[in-house]
């Protein structure tokens, strides 16, 4: 089996996909909007079957090599006074790993059999009954067999070819904010959180003991915020904390020194269907779970294994693997979008369409 397929994005699905369709014969194209790989993130968790797929592909001691080992999150109040404890393990996946490790080692693995691009992103997508037709933002058109999204919530493959956002994006009721600063806490794989209505801070350190990751979580009515320029965000975080206890006051002072800034609104991604002609969407950009799920990096991995074993199995026909990839896949999503939207709803937040 062999043909040209574009994959946009080059996070956990993208790259998991583009080492499937490589090993099938595929030439692989992955196109990222980023000006390099993503070092920026919390940690993601391994579930049940993604355990499988990751020895599949040979990775599974490497994970585990770079598992975070984080234990116990201590509740504190705005005093920083200690009020109770999560174990480790009630929040932790089979495995866990951050973010910035997970996609380095993906990349490793594909990075001489892929052509990657990065600092470009598709403009125009044009379906024919024999290929796709692709324009991007600096790099010239060129056309693919296939075509996959994989490229997030707000998926521009998506939104080229099923439609606007609003169409598909359900919003959880929370957005929040991440960076690293330094561990001045002397946090040893461990975890604070402080929270309070409509809103907690949530710091931990695993990896380099110099640093800590900061979360800053709140309430909000719209995923349209993950839009904002950085300083619009700013500016919202510092409003919605404003007032808060413990560090909150000097970790708003880090943020706006921080890097490694990035934003997020807990979102669910609901579709009726994933593909369209010669285009097929992957992990978040298709079946986003919600980020307090903890399912979105195993959706991924599971979903572009089994669409690559469809393609195999159909001999790259994609009317017939598109097809049952999703007839496979959805009762597993489906599933876990129950549970996201549950512990949204224990964080205080009410599910409610961004349209």
């Amino acid at each position: 089996m062999s043909g040209d397929a574009l994959i946009s994005g080059a996070g956990v699905a993208g790259m998991s996909l583009a080492y499937w369709l490589h090993g099938q014969g595929y030439a692989v194209t992955v196109v990222e909007r980023a000006a390099a790989l993503h070092g920026t993130g919390y940690a993601v968790d391994f579930r049940g079957q993604a355990i499988g797929v990751l020895d599949g592909m040979g990775l599974l001691s490497q994970m585990r090599d770079h598992a975070t080992g984080l234990g116990a999150i201590t509740l504190v109040d705005g005093d920083g006074k200690r009020i109770g404890e999560v174990p480790g393990e009630t929040l932790a996946g089979d495995l866990t790993v951050l973010k910035p490790d997970v996609t380095r080692i993906l990349h490793s693995i594909t990075a001489d059999d892929v052509c990657y691009v990065f600092n470009d992103s598709i403009t125009a997508i044009d379906q024919g009954e024999d290929g796709v037709s692709v324009e991007f933002e600096r790099a010239a058109g060129r056309r693919f067999d296939l075509v996959v999204g994989a490229d997030g919530v707000h998926s521009g493959v998506r939104r080229h070819v099923f439609g606007p956002d609003r169409d598909f994006v359900q919003h959880l009721g929370m957005s929040g904010v991440g960076f690293t600063t330094a561990n001045r806490l002397g946090l040893d794989h461990e975890g604070l959180l402080y929270s309070g209505p409509g809103r907690a801070v949530h710091v931990f350190s695993c990896g380099d003991p110099g640093r800590m990751t900061v979360s800053l979580s709140f309430a909000t009515a719209s995923a349209d915020v993950d839009r904002l320029g950085r300083g619009s965000k700013e500016r919202l975080v510092r409003e919605r904390f404003a007032g808060a206890g413990w560090l909150v006051p000097r970790l708003l002072e880090e943020m706006r020194l921080a890097r490694d800034f990035s934003f997020f609104s807990a979102c669910q991604i609901v579709m009726d269907r994933w593909s369209h002609g010669r285009v097929v969407l992957v992990g978040d950009a298709g079946y986003c779970a919600a980020p307090m799920a903890g399912m979105g990096a195993s959706q991924a991995l599971i979903g572009a294994r089994l669409l690559a074993a469809r393609l195999v199995e159909t001999d790259g026909d994609h009317t017939v693997a598109f097809p049952a990839y999703e007839r496979e896949l959805r009762p597993y999503v489906t599933e876990n979008q129950a549970k996201g939207a549950e512990a949204a709803k224990a964080f205080g937040c009410t599910i409610r369409p961004s349209h």
